[in-house]
């Protein structure tokens, strides 16, 4: 190993990886035909290493305790070939040269140590100057009964460096490591591959191993040989296409990348696609990492199992994390963000983005880092303190999670080995049409094991409570966004891809089998039939469920827009928007979003969509965030909205948070939209009728659906044991005095629980203060009727007093 540096290096793009000062250093020491060998230590036994010709006979020597040995000896130097494969990175098998081997007559030593001097061998108080065979090789024949265990010293010019030899080693990974790489079936595949800090044989270092089938050679190269791994190259491990090198003396820190040689010959460096630590970008290096996080959520954990997702309460704050407080670490948002959250009432936390990605415009959806959270704002453990500290809060944890697709960068997974290697060999199918980025091979079992193991680590390592998914409809369909003639069918001549069911199937299965308590989400924008039914379970279209635990409600969210959109006038004729989510409610467990997707790219904030003068577009907002929190289905609202920011999010500032100051003289009119916020969050989650039958058609009921003329809404959630809640909306921007509702007949008064039309929301405080009782007319089909006060552009909660 070549003596550690005083700085990283850490682009070998830029750093060649071409030591050209040692190289001129090496050549004069040759031309000088100096060779310099240590001194050796007080009371050492220094022997030079035997250099005998292949085939000549060896002179008897005397071997262990007084015995003589008589052998032919070989030739201790390199073919030409092994010699040659070496130079080039080409050879798969460098541990079956270099190292210590018996052979006749001894013991054989080489080294490969370019730009060294020379080379000792150090073997307890033996030390054996190694033969300089040129092109920085180093042999000797050492007449022992036994391969002993050794170090070497290695000179350069100027100084001497004393390391273990790194092809001493027998390898790091198993035959059950092995099989389960090649069967796709490794769960923890980030245990085997990647960079891991360990104690191998009594020497700590660290283990590198990576999938790498197609390529010729591979060599690590990081800040610790100068990013020039021309003197260590990996071994392959049969026909898994793994290759492994374990490199004593490497510990966490480190920045690497390996070295790949391509099937043509030629020459790429690749950050290590099972990275669990990056660079911060625009550096795009991989980094050795060993966690030694200790964690306190064990009370959270213990109970996040004791009720399925879509029958409990989800209320959820979706955060950009680089821009919600730009500059903030992960350990400055721990100390903010959760109890940001906790107050507002939200029940859990989406995270965006947390996997590793170049350019921080995309927002963490073009991923190259699958198994690293992205280094801007700290390290995997300050990340895992995140986590941690919101657990404590109380608050749940999903992220956002992309296995569609991945960027064309040439340092990342793109023809990773020289080849279509994690996307598919049809151009056609590798190419994403909307994104320039390339799509999985899922059909591929090592790429689906890559994803399917992602999935588990984030949330076994990381306590991940949920994975949101990633643009599923582009992975389902074969002709997503293509043009006729640029798809091919399926086996069955269908438009569906069969892979990505299979990989969506097994993804589900996997991880709700091994971290239970976990919900998967799908972004899934079309009517795909059986998204959340489970995955044994065939439905209409001849397919098993996707698996998933809830789907976004991607139709509610643009119909309900859209009518919110409206001038009211205009309303009436588009009353079917809203009521038309309930005739597909309970076809999948749903969320209904309001997400980052709706607030940027021209489509305005969501109080900027409302219409109206600013007081209108407040209390169209409030009356949409109390519809929204009333109908069937999780909510999830992106920040800044929560208090009514007029502009829309952009990445590079985050949410408008002056707008809350004292100082600013409108700010009453933000902070009594979040303050709506806290209490729609606080009732729902105190009012099961609200969430424990989501998704089972007898815990909603329309009292009136059909009342266009008036831009009304009235319907009853239920909880389990039939208690109800009454939530009523009116569009119009008119009072309706003593509007008449039919009701249950036997509750035998109702209570207004909440009214977003309060003053204290910035609302005109227009209401029914008092409690209201049932008459016995009958309305709407029921056998008792009240009569409300309906406020304008607003929504009421009533629950029996």
């Amino acid at each position: 190993m070549t003596p550690r540096p005083s700085s990283s290096g850490s682009d070998p793009q830029k750093t060649t990886g071409k030591n050209t000062a040692g190289k001129k250093t090496a050549k004069a020491a040759k031309k000088a035909g100096a060779k310099k060998v240590p001194a050796k230590k007080a009371g050492a036994k220094e022997v030079p290493a035997k250099r005998v010709p292949a085939k000549k006979p060896a002179a008897k020597q005397p071997v262990g305790k007084g015995r003589v040995r008589e052998e032919v000896a070989v030739s201790t130097a390199l073919d030409a070939g092994d010699r040659e494969r070496l130079l080039a990175g080409t050879h798969h098998d460098p541990h079956a040269v270099l190292g210590a081997h018996r052979v006749p007559g001894g013991v054989a030593f080489r080294a490969f140590r370019p730009y060294a001097l020379a080379v000792t061998v150090i073997c307890g108080e033996l030390r054996v100057a190694l033969h300089d065979d040129g092109d920085g090789f180093f042999s000797g024949l050492v007449p022992l009964n036994e391969v002993p265990v050794h170090r070497l010293l290695v000179a350069y010019e100027g100084t001497e460096h004393e390391a273990e030899d790194p092809y001493r080693f027998l390898p790091t990974l198993g035959e059950l490591d092995l099989h389960l790489i090649g069967e796709g079936r490794h769960e923890q595949l980030w245990r085997a591959l990647g960079a891991h800090p360990t104690t191998h044989d009594g020497v700590a270092g660290t283990r590198f191993a990576v999938w790498a089938p197609n390529a010729r050679g591979v060599r690590v190269a990081g800040g610790f040989n100068f990013w020039d791994g021309t003197g260590h190259p990996m071994r392959s491990l049969g026909s898994t296409g793994v290759w492994e090198l374990f490199l004593p003396g490497v510990g966490a820190g480190e920045p690497y990348k390996f070295e790949i040689t391509r099937p043509d010959g030629s020459r790429t460096f690749r950050a290590d696609p099972l990275a669990r630590r990056t660079e911060v970008p625009p550096a795009t290096s991989s980094v050795v990492h060993a966690s030694d996080y200790t964690w306190g959520d064990a009370e959270w954990l213990a109970r996040r199992a004791d009720a399925p997702a879509h029958e409990a309460p989800m209320s959820v704050y979706e955060v950009h994390l680089p821009s919600w407080r730009p500059g903030l670490t992960y350990r400055e948002l721990a100390e903010q963000l959760p109890s940001y959250v906790a107050d507002l009432g939200f029940t859990h936390v989406e995270l965006m983005p947390v996997a590793e990605h170049p350019f921080g415009g995309s927002w963490g959806y073009q991923v190259t880092g699958f198994y690293a959270p992205t280094a801007r704002l700290g390290d995997p453990d300050d990340f895992r303190y995140l986590v941690d500290r919101l657990h404590r809060a109380g608050i749940g944890v999903l992220m956002d999670w992309v296995p569609a697709h991945f960027p064309r960068d040439d340092w990342a997974l793109a023809e990773f080995d020289g080849r279509p290697l994690y996307e598919h060999s049809d151009p056609l199918r590798a190419a994403h049409p909307d994104w320039g980025t390339l799509e999985f091979d899922f059909g591929r079992r090592e790429v689906r094991n890559f994803l399917v193991a992602n999935a588990v680590y984030w949330c076994e390592e990381f306590h991940i409570d949920g994975l949101r998914v990633d643009a599923v409809a582009s992975m389902l369909y074969l002709d997503y966004s293509r043009e006729p003639g640029r798809w091919t069918p399926n086996e069955h001549g269908g438009r569906e891809n069969l892979d990505a069911v299979a990989f969506l199937q097994e993804m589900n299965a996997t991880v709700y089998r091994r971290v239970p308590g976990v919900v998967t989400v799908a972004e899934e924008s079309t009517a795909w039939d059986g998204v959340t039914r489970a995955t044994h379970h065939k439905g209409p279209s001849g397919f098993g469920g996707l698996g998933f635990g809830l789907k976004w409600n991607m139709g509610w969210m643009h119909d309900s827009l859209e009518y919110m959109s409206r001038e009211p006038v205009h309303r009436g004729y588009h009353h079917g928007e809203l009521t038309f989510s309930m005739v597909y409610a309970y076809s999948e467990n749903y969320v209904l979003p309001i997400s980052h997707d709706e607030v940027v790219h021209g489509k305005k904030s969501l109080v900027s969509k409302m219409p109206g003068d600013w007081w209108q577009q407040r209390a169209n907002e409030r009356a949409y965030l109390g519809y929204m929190w009333a109908h069937p289905g999780k909510q999830l609202l992106f920040m800044g909205q929560e208090f009514a920011q007029g502009a829309e999010w952009s990445e590079a500032h985050g949410p408008d948070w002056w707008l809350l100051d004292p100082e600013y003289g409108a700010s009453a009119d933000h902070r009594g939209v979040r303050d709506l916020v806290r209490d729609l969050n606080t009732v729902y989650r105190a009012t099961p009728a609200l969430w424990e039958r989501d998704t089972h058609p007898s815990g909603f009921a329309w009292v009136v659906g059909d009342a266009a003329d008036d831009d009304v809404l009235a319907f009853l959630r239920l909880d389990a044991d039939g208690t109800p809640l009454l939530a009523v909306s009116n569009f119009a921007p008119v009072v309706r005095s003593d509007y008449r509702l039919g009701v249950p007949d036997e509750v035998p008064a109702w209570h207004e629980v909440l009214n977003t039309d309060a003053a204290r929301y910035g609302g005109g405080d227009v209401g029914n203060p008092d409690p209201v009782k049932p008459e016995a007319q009958g309305w709407h089909g029921r056998p008792a009727s009240i009569r409300l006060t309906l406020p304008p552009l607003a929504t009421v909660w009533l629950r029996p007093a």
